[in-house]
């Protein structure tokens, strides 16, 4: 009977933590407070040193290798078999075997020439520019559960519940919400979403095309834009085409209701379509809308996203042209993407709907911390064999070959570590415990997870484009160079775990508050959002 509740905290994948506090409970007899303990039972990830699933492993190899790739070996022994014909001495007449020499090295000729014309395109990240609101969009904690409880639409359980989880986000005093959102009474209407998206979207590709030189309605050939919750006609791509007046053959995306990751999903579509169109610039913009998305109801599953969801956006300029290898700052290396959507409760653990009293939220389920586990799982069985040093993917087959060939018992499959692979990591800003439970499960470092948890405290969960934030953080810092590799892990509604790698070209020189190192845009405002912040951060007691 005593390990049954052990058993059931193992299946549920809870953990429990016990604190002690002395001063909240009532006092004793003798005056002194009473000494209380708190248990917290918390969802975790599942752990990633069980049921390792062989068939995303075989995935992995078979997404990184392709037979245009195989052309170059192919030529080894052709060119080999054309120097031993070449060389070949006839017994009878000491002749040359030339028809054949000619042969072997037309053979290896063709098959260089074919994988010359058929090698995929390297696709290179120019730059990109994160939007930073006024000053006057900036919002407190305090001043966040003030405005709630000031609209009058939230009973006493609802304030306290966000109350609660305010006070827990690991979210900072200087995060932004639109005008829309904070006006008093609140004005949730078409034309203030349409002014919040115009004064992101905007804000980024300004400061975007003036530190690249682009001319947006010369040069771009291919637009993506992912915006989850707010798609209003015409669409937003065809408000920045408009506002830009770009050319009638640009080849425009607008990708809706895709969730967190979707700003990773726009990047591999980028990607594929800069494959198929040579000498192009993509441009991939990356926002949500949180005017029209904001909810007045009760229900708690959809409160969550009103106290950590916050105002911005980020654009980025790709390019396949070859030119640009030498100012551009990285090259993308892989995009691997995973999707449970075939399961219901993957499928709806992230899930707008109506409440009982008709209000819309978001509503995020009691399993999203489990769901998001086996995609994340999923997803880097599929990622290890492309990016893992040698070393690592020998020590995991050793320990897969021990316990599927040997059948030897007690051994535990071997989770490689990814801090090899990678020297700086994105992982989405989803929350305080999404971030804990993902450094937790991968053994990362602190300093691993900085980006992530600054992002989080100075500008919220930013939906798709808080990658970009945290990459922007990085450079930021300085602590970008040639020849590191990124790693940017998005999770998303459906529900959907994606990843991109980079590898830096160059050093990325740090930002101060006086705007060296960073390009500015128009106004002289810098791409790099943590220009006038770089130097508080990470502070003592962050998040």
């Amino acid at each position: 009977m005593e390990a049954a509740p052990a058993a059931v905290l193992e299946r549920e994948r809870l953990t429990a933590e016990m604190a002690f506090r002395g001063g909240d409970a009532a006092p004793r007899d003798g005056g002194e407070p009473a000494p209380s303990i708190v248990i917290k039972i918390r969802r975790r990830l599942p752990d990633f040193a069980r049921n390792i699933k062989l068939k995303y492993v075989k995935l992995g190899i078979r997404h990184g290798g392709s037979p245009t790739s195989l052309l170059p070996m192919l030529c080894v022994p052709a060119l080999a078999a054309a120097a031993y014909s070449f060389g070949r001495l006839d017994v009878m007449y000491y002749s040359v075997d030339l028809l054949t020499c000619v042969a072997w090295l037309g053979t290896a000729t063709l098959l260089l020439t074919a994988y010359y014309l058929k090698r995929p395109r390297p696709v290179y990240l120019v730059d990109f520019a994160c939007y930073k609101p006024e000053d006057e969009h900036k919002i407190s904690k305090a001043g966040f559960l003030e405005m709630t409880e000031s609209t009058g639409c939230f009973n006493d359980a609802a304030l306290d519940f966000q109350t609660k989880i305010t006070t827990r986000s690991a979210l900072g005093d200087e995060t932004y919400l639109p005008p829309g959102v904070q006006a008093r009474p609140p004005r949730l209407n078409m034309a203030e979403a349409r002014m919040e998206a115009e004064a992101v979207m905007f804000g980024c590709l300004d400061a975007l095309f003036a530190s690249t030189g682009i001319n947006p309605r010369r040069d771009v050939r291919i637009l993506i834009v992912n915006c989850s919750l707010f798609n209003p006609t015409p669409s937003l791509a065809s408000m920045i085409i408009n506002h830009y007046k770009m050319r009638e053959d640009v080849k425009s995306f607008n990708l809706g209701g895709m969730g967190c990751s979707a700003g990773l999903i726009a990047v591999d579509l980028a990607k594929d379509m800069l494959q198929a169109n040579p000498n192009s610039y993509a441009v991939v913009l990356s926002t949500e809308n949180i005017t029209l998305n904001w909810y007045f109801g009760n229900d708690r599953s959809m409160l969550l996203s009103n106290c950590i969801f916050r105002m911005g956006g980020a654009a980025a300029l790709l390019s396949n042209k070859r030119a640009d290898a030498g100012r551009a700052k990285y090259r993308l290396l892989h995009t691997v993407r995973t999707h449970k959507g075939a399961s219901d409760e993957c499928f709806n653990c992230v899930y707008q709907r109506e409440d009982e009293d008709g209000k819309v939220g978001v509503s995020l389920a009691r399993e999203l911390m489990a769901v998001a586990g086996d995609a994340l799982k999923t997803n880097i069985t599929t990622l290890g064999p492309l990016v893992l040093p040698l070393v690592e993917q020998l020590k995991f087959l050793k320990s897969l070959m021990m316990r599927r060939v040997f059948r030897v018992k007690g051994v535990r499959p071997y989770i490689p570590d990814f801090r090899r692979a990678f020297e700086h990591f994105c992982v989405h800003a989803g929350g305080r415990a999404v971030l804990e439970e993902v450094q937790r499960s991968l053994s990362l470092e602190d300093t691993d997870m900085e980006p992530s948890k600054c992002t989080l405290h100075r500008f919220g969960n930013t939906s798709s484009s808080s990658l970009w934030y945290e990459l922007a953080y990085a450079e930021a810092k300085g602590r970008v160079r040639r020849g590191h590799r990124v790693w940017q892990i998005g999770f998303g509604s459906g529900f959907k775990c994606n990843s991109a790698v980079w590898r830096s070209l160059r050093d990325v020189p740090a930002v101060s508050p006086g705007g060296g190192g960073a390009a500015a845009g128009p106004g002289g405002k810098s791409c790099n959002p943590w220009v006038e912040d770089v130097d508080k951060y990470p502070p003592k007691a962050y998040v």
